[in-house]
C-alpha cells in the first residue's frame, strides 16, 4: 500500500476541519499490510464527527486487525470542501490510518445506519476510482460491501454493491475474509469475480444481489429468485449468541477533534423485546443478549483509562432494562478515569417506565443539563397502537424524578404520521409537554421542555411495513398543529424534522431495485449528504423519480395488503411474516402486547434454534370491535384480531452444548 499523504497534506490547509482526515487517534491500529492478508477499508458514509463514534465500525476494525490474515483501515465521507479539492487534484478516496488509496483495498465495507446516506455510498465508491455499478467491475476492483440496519432492505443499492451482510458482523467477517483470501491466492483471474461471489453466497448471512433475478408485474414486484441452484433462496441474518465472547472494542478510539457522542460507549446488551411496532432496530436485533456485568465494568475501567474520557455511555436499545444495571452503576465513580475524580454516566436509551429517582441521581454524576425521553405518541390510545406501553403516569413520574434530582431541561421525542393518528393525538403532544413543565416548576423556575417531532417512516421487517406513509402536506399540517398549540404553552419549545426529507427517506426505505437508478440520478445531480439540511433538495428526488417513470405515491403513500411481495421478503431477520401481519392487525385494533421477556412467547420466530420452548400467547381483541378491511384499519377503522388458543409450539431439539444466549430464556 502506498501512502497518498504527500498529495493530501497540501490540501488540508484549505479545508474547514483538517483533523477529520489525519488519523493518529489514541486506540488506532497500526495496519501491517502483506500479500497474504485480506485488506478491508471500513467506511462510514458520513463525516468523521458522525462516523468515528460508531461502535459497529470500531468493533470490526479491532477484530480484523487481530487476525493474522486480515488488515483493516477506516475512511469517512470527505466534506464538500475537501471533495472538490480531491477531484480537482485527482486524489482518490483514502484511509485515515495510512492514507492509502481506497481502490487498493480488497474490500470497501460500508456501515449503513440511515437511508439518506445512500448517495454518499455511490459518491465514495466513485471517489475511490471504482465503477459505481457492480456489473462494470473487474477482478482487480475491491468488493463493495454493505451492512448495518439499512442492509435489511438493500434492494435500492442492489446494482451498486457486491455483497450485503445481514445482522451482526463479529463472526461473519472472518468467514468472508477466508473466502476472499482464497480468491486472492488464486490470482483473481479474469472472470473470477462471479465465482467468488458464488462462494461468498454460501456464507450464512451474506447476500449477493447480482446472483438474483428480479421479476415485475407492472409496478408490482413479482419475485426475487436466485440465478443458480447453490445460491440460497432466502438469506438469514447472523446473530452472535453469546455477547460475552466479544468484549469489543477493547481499545476505543479517542478522537482528535470534537465528535458527536464524545464519550466512552460500552454496549450492555443487544436486542429488544418491548415490541414497539414502529422500531426496526427492536425487531431486527432480537433476541435480547446481555453482556455479563463484570465484563461491562472491566470495559468501562479499561476504556476510561485508555481514552481519558470522563463520561460513560451505556448503550443498548433500552439500557434501563439491563438486568444488571444496578450492579454496574454501583461503584462506577471509584473506577476513576485518570485526571478526573468522578465519572459522569449517560444512558442514551431511557424508557420512562424504568426511570426512577435513584437512577436520576446516578445519571451524569452532578451534571444536570438535559434528559431525553421518547413517549413517541401524544395519547394512550395511539401508544397502544404503536405498542409503546407507557402511560401518562409513567412519563410524569420519570419527569418528577429527574426534576427532583436537579435537572431543569427535558426533551420529549415524538413521531407524527403514525397509523390511525388523529388530530387529538397530535394535539396531545403539547398537552403532555405542558404538564411536564408544570411538574418541573415545582422544583425549578428554569424548567423547560423541548418537543422534538419526527415524521414517521414505515420500515421493513416491522408490523408497520404495510402502512402507507403520510404525505408531505399532511405531515406539514400536523407539525403546524403542534407549533400552534405550543404558542399557548409557556416553557414548551418545538423542533421538527423536514417532512420533505421524511418523504425521501420513505422512497429509499421501502424501495425495490428500480429506486437505485433514482438515487444515482440524485447523486449525479449533486445530491450528497442528504441528511444535512444545507445539501438536501427534494426537487432532485422528484425529478429523478419522474425521469425513471416511478410514482412517489405508489412507493411511499399507498397501503400494502397481506399478500403483496415486498422487496425484502427473500431476506430474513428471523421474524415470521405472519407474526408481523397479526401484530399489524393488533395495532389497528388498538391492542398492545406486553414485553415477551416476561410473558408467554408470541412466536415471532427469532428465538427458534436457541433451545427455547415456545409458548404461544396471542393478542386478545378489544370487545366490540367492528369488522373492516386492512385499508379501513390503516385509515383508523377497527377490526378484532383473530384469537388463537394459546398453544405450545414444537421446537427442534438443540444439542446441550449448543450456544444459547443466557438472557434469551428470561
Amino acid at each position: 500500500m502506498n501512502s497518498l499523504w504527500a498529495r493530501i497534506e497540501p490540501l488540508l490547509a484549505r479545508v474547514q476541519k483538517p483533523a477529520r482526515y489525519i488519523g493518529c487517534e489514541d486506540g488506532a491500529a497500526t495496519p501491517r499490510h502483506a500479500p497474504g492478508k485480506v485488506s478491508w477499508l471500513l467506511a462510514y458514509p458520513d463525516t468523521y464527527e458522525i462516523g468515528l463514534p460508531n461502535q459497529g465500525l470500531q468493533i470490526l476494525y479491532e477484530i480484523l486487525n487481530e487476525r493474522d490474515d486480515a488488515v483493516a483501515e477506516r475512511t469517512y465521507a470527505p466534506w464538500s470542501d475537501l471533495e472538490a479539492l480531491m477531484r480537482r487534484h485527482d486524489v482518490p478516496l483514502f484511509s485515515v490510518d495510512t492514507h492509502a488509496a481506497g481502490g487498493d483495498f480488497d474490500l470497501i465495507a460500508f456501515n449503513l445506519s440511515a437511508e439518506l446516506v445512500y448517495t454518499n455510498v455511490l459518491n465514495m465508491v466513485d471517489l475511490a476510482g471504482v465503477p459505481v455499478r457492480s456489473a462494470h467491475r473487474e477482478p482487480h476492483h475491491p468488493l463493495v460491501v454493505i451492512g448495518g440496519h439499512c442492509a435489511f432492505n438493500p434492494e435500492p443499492l442492489a446494482d451498486y454493491v457486491d455483497l450485503v451482510v445481514l445482522g451482526e458482523g463479529e463472526e461473519v467477517i472472518g468467514e468472508i475474509t477466508e473466502v476472499v483470501r482464497e480468491w486472492k491466492a488464486s490470482g483473481r483471474t479474469p472472470g473470477s469475480r462471479e465465482g467468488v461471489l458464488r462462494a461468498l453466497a454460501q456464507v450464512p448471512g451474506v447476500y449477493c444481489p447480482g446472483l438474483y433475478d428480479v421479476e415485475y408485474d407492472g409496478p408490482a414486484l413479482r419475485a426475487v429468485t436466485p440465478r443458480y441452484a447453490d445460491v440460497p433462496a432466502t438469506v438469514h441474518k447472523r446473530t452472535v449468541a453469546d455477547l460475552g465472547e466479544w468484549p469489543y472494542p477493547k481499545h476505543p478510539l479517542a478522537p482528535l477533534t470534537e465528535v458527536v457522542h464524545d464519550r466512552l460507549a460500552v454496549e450492555v446488551f443487544r436486542g429488544c423485546t418491548r415490541g414497539c411496532r414502529f422500531c426496526q432496530a427492536g425487531m431486527i436485533t432480537r433476541p435480547v443478549r446481555e453482556r455479563p456485568a463484570e465484563q461491562v465494568r472491566t470495559m468501562i475501567a479499561n476504556g476510561l483509562r485508555s481514552t481519558g474520557q470522563d463520561e460513560v455511555s451505556l448503550t443498548s436499545l433500552s439500557t434501563a432494562d439491563y438486568s444488571n444495571i444496578g450492579q454496574v452503576l454501583q461503584g462506577i465513580n471509584p473506577l476513576g478515569c485518570g485526571s478526573s475524580e468522578t465519572v459522569s454516566l449517560s444512558l442514551p436509551s431511557l424508557r420512562v417506565d424504568a426511570f426512577t429517582v435513584g437512577l436520576a441521581g446516578q445519571v451524569s454524576g452532578g451534571r444536570r443539563s438535559g434528559l431525553t425521553f421518547a413517549p413517541e405518541a401524544g395519547s394512550w390510545r395511539l401508544r397502544q397502537v404503536i405498542n409503546k406501553l407507557i402511560t401518562e403516569e409513567d412519563l410524569y413520574g420519570a419527569v418528577e424524578s429527574a426534576y427532583s434530582q436537579g435537572w431543569h431541561r427535558m426533551k420529549l421525542y415524538f413521531l407524527t404520521g403514525l397509523p390511525t393518528e388523529t388530530d387529538l393525538d397530535t394535539q396531545g403532544i403539547v398537552e403532555l409537554a405542558r404538564n411536564c413543565v408544570q411538574i418541573g416548576r415545582r422544583h425549578t423556575n428554569r424548567a423547560s421542555v423541548t418537543v422534538s417531532l419526527g415524521g414517521f417512516v414505515p420500515k421493513p421487517h416491522t408490523p408497520f411495513q404495510w402502512f402507507g406513509q403520510n404525505s408531505t402536506d399532511e405531515l406539514r399540517r400536523k407539525v403546524q398543529l403542534v407549533r400552534d398549540a405550543s404558542q399557548r404553552a409557556k416553557g414548551v419549545n418545538v423542533k421538527w424534522h423536514d417532512p420533505a426529507a421524511t418523504l425521501a427517506e420513505g422512497i429509499a426505505a421501502r424501495g425495490d431495485r428500480r429506486i437505485g437508478a433514482v438515487m444515482e440520478r440524485v447523486w449525479r445531480d449533486g445530491g450528497v449528504f442528504q441528511e444535512w439540511s444545507e445539501f438536501f433538495r427534494m426537487s432532485r428526488w422528484n425529478d429523478a423519480m419522474a425521469a425513471e417513470g416511478l410514482s412517489i405515491e405508489w412507493y411511499v403513500n399507498r397501503h400494502r395488503d397481506e399478500h403483496e411481495v415486498l422487496p425484502w421478503d427473500h431476506l430474513s431477520a428471523g421474524l415470521h411474516k405472519d407474526f408481523l401481519w397479526l401484530d399489524w392487525q393488533a395495532a389497528l385494533a388498538e391492542h398492545g402486547l406486553e414485553d415477551c421477556r416476561w410473558t408467554p412467547c408470541y412466536d415471532c420466530g427469532v428465538c427458534t434454534g436457541y433451545g427455547i420452548e415456545h409458548v404461544v400467547a396471542s393478542p386478545v381483541p378489544p370487545a366490540g370491535g367492528s369488522q373492516g378491511t386492512g385499508q379501513d384499519l390503516a385509515r383508523g377503522g377497527e377490526v378484532p384480531v383473530e384469537l388463537l388458543a394459546p398453544r405450545r409450539r414444537h421446537v427442534e431439539a438443540v444439542p446441550v452444548d449448543a450456544p444459547v444466549a443466557e438472557s434469551v430464556s428470561a
